[in-house]
């Protein structure tokens, strides 16, 4: 039996749209040929590692979903348009330039008509992978409700785009630094389904485990394509959180990453950072408080998320319900 057709590419974009994004050649011809592609973020790139892992890291990463059958399209605002796929030239260039971005939904239009260079959070990565078709986007984790958010109203703009735009977001779950009994209720009021690949558990990024239960487990990617054809099949729009645990072998203790997170979590609200600034200044301080052993995790757990995230693609190229 054919596998049921998902949606592709909106064939309701204007001309003017259309001048808007720009597939590399590889993601042009995997296109053509309806050969399955993972979406990749840049903010991982510029603001989430420091050079020249950062670098060192998306090139690998795009290595482990080649090698699992698929394309990657890393993503970002070049030039005045959606860059759908980067080649080794823009890679190094968003790792180097301090001009870079930090752009979410509300930020694209704005990057892209000035020409800036902008660098695609989770959020306005989904928004340009459901743009170009894609269906499958791999993080390293998602943003969520900030812990305090009670009396900030710090929330990521992550968690609506997860409402919204019909893309499954292979990631570690969410940052250890967010509240996150508060985000998975965000998601549950929003009717984003959360799914634990292999464990019932969801993940907290550095460690395998936060306490809190998906609401769905899933034993394969297999089952995951299914569940996503059925989802989408319905009518039912709007991305999954595929939560996909850090190997326990890269993973960091959990009692010693809360401790650490707490601290630079009270050195970020002693000197007033806030909005986009906390999350990188929270990480730089986790990386530094544990003498480099969380960037080890990081990027370990990006490259497990890739090769996973590698393999749904090919399933569900492959699938029906």
């Amino acid at each position: 039996m054919p596998g049921l057709a998902l949606p592709a590419a909106p064939t309701n974009l204007g001309p003017d749209a259309q001048r808007l994004i720009a597939f590399s050649p590889e993601v042009a011809a995997a296109r053509a040929a309806g050969s399955p592609v993972v979406a990749l973020e840049s903010t991982i790139i510029s603001h989430g590692m420091p050079y020249p892992q950062n670098v060192q890291t998306a090139r690998e990463v795009e290595a482990r979903v080649r090698a699992g059958g698929a394309v990657p399209a890393t993503i970002a605002v070049l030039d005045g348009k959606i860059r759908i796929g980067l080649s080794d030239a823009e890679l190094e260039l968003l790792g180097r330039s301090p001009e870079a971005l930090k752009v979410s939904r509300r930020d694209l239009a704005y990057v892209l008509s000035t020409g800036k260079i902008g660098a695609t959070t989770v959020a306005a990565t989904m928004i340009c992978a459901e743009l170009a078709g894609i269906q499958v986007f791999v993080t390293g984790g998602i943003g969520g409700v900030h812990r305090g958010a009670e009396r900030s109203f710090d929330i990521s703009a992550d968690l609506q785009e997860l409402a919204h735009s019909s893309v499954a977001v292979v990631c570690a779950g969410a940052k250890s630094i967010l509240d996150i009994g508060l985000t998975l209720e965000y998601l549950e009021t929003h009717g984003v389904p959360v799914l634990g690949l292999g464990q019932a558990n969801f993940a907290a990024f550095y460690t395998p485990d936060s306490g809190f239960k998906c609401d769905f487990c899933m034993d394969s990617v297999a089952d995951v394509a299914r569940f996503l054809h059925t989802k989408w099949a319905l009518g039912l729009a709007g991305g999954v959180v595929i939560s996909n645990p850090v190997p326990s072998a890269d993973a960091m203790p959990r009692i010693e990453i809360d401790a650490i997170t707490t601290q630079a979590l009270q050195e970020a609200d002693a000197q007033g950072i806030q909005g986009k600034a906390v999350t990188p200044f929270i990480l730089a301080r986790i990386k530094a408080l544990s003498k480099g052993r969380s960037l080890l995790t990081n990027i370990a757990l990006v490259k497990n998320n890739a090769e996973k995230g590698a393999a749904l693609a090919v399933a569900l190229a492959q699938t029906s319900i």
